[in-house]
């Protein structure tokens, strides 16, 4: 198997527990380059602790992840910076420092990892990204505070950004958002991903999300991963969340949606 064919993201094992309460039991999942994955589960079936722990931000208390080929759970200090530098997060609350201005927001990750960058081409560098993630270049001055929540939401996607990372973990990403703001970010989350490459981690309760741009949806249930395909073979997975969340009428209307995007992007093909 090539690099390339390897899972960007692998799981084996995993064991998250919290006192008397066990998240995790066995827990196993590839996430594969280029893709979008798009994670879904009830709540507390863990989404986030998952991601967490692969960043590195929670201890399991068993089982194997591998990320980038590097060794996530037990690696040494160089594979912990070698994943830190490739990876870029936002969090769901965008995580945005208050007190500092979006330019310098995004060059907090610039100033981490290659602290011999000219002020002049972090600044450049954060400007460039503020644009990439759809912001108008004037914010790069304002402060979280000054931003509707929408654009706190591009300004953090930004900062993730700002390494140019090949792997990029979402956490709820239009949660909080109108339709019409999370139907635009969905659409600048699939422009990234197709222009630079990237691959998505994306957890999301977002209906029309999972629809429009993952390629395939690993769900959370009864400590595991108990699916993970494409949205048309999760939907007729046989277990009592699944169809609940994917036969009711939110997911009929996304489904509805979904096909009117894809036609009318057939027609602007054609």
């Amino acid at each position: 198997m090539t690099e390339d064919e390897q899972p960007i993201i692998r799981i084996r094992g995993l064991t998250n527990r919290f006192g008397d309460q066990l998240v995790h039991d066995a827990l196993d999942l590839d996430v594969r380059r280029g893709e979008i994955i798009g994670v879904v589960g009830g709540s507390g079936t863990g989404k986030s602790v998952l991601m967490r722990s692969i960043l590195g931000l929670n201890t399991p208390q068993g089982g194997e992840i591998s990320v980038l080929g590097e060794d996530a759970l037990h690696g040494d200090q160089r594979a912990r910076q070698h994943i830190e530098r490739h990876t870029g997060v936002l969090f769901q609350d965008g995580a945005l420092f208050s007190s500092l201005t979006v330019g310098e927001n995004v060059q907090v990750p610039l100033k981490e990892h290659h602290p011999e960058l000219k002020e002049i081409w972090r600044y450049e560098l954060s400007l460039l990204k503020v644009k990439l993630a759809g912001l108008p270049a004037d914010a790069i001055n304002k402060l979280p505070s000054q931003l509707s929540g929408g654009m706190r939401k591009r300004a953090g996607l930004a900062r993730a950004l700002a390494l140019d990372p090949p792997l990029l973990f979402l956490d709820e990403p239009t949660a909080g958002l109108d339709p019409i703001g999370a139907a635009a970010f969905d659409r600048l989350i699939k422009t990234l991903q197709e222009a630079l490459g990237l691959t998505v981690f994306l957890i999301t309760h977002d209906l029309d999300t999972l629809y429009a741009i993952c390629d395939r949806i690993a769900v959370l249930a009864d400590k595991k991963v108990i699916a993970v395909a494409p949205i048309k073979d999760v939907e007729n997975f046989d277990h009592p969340w699944v169809q609940e969340y994917f036969h009711g009428p939110r997911a009929r209307a996304a489904r509805e949606g979904r096909e009117d995007y894809l036609q009318r992007t057939r027609q602007t093909a054609g």
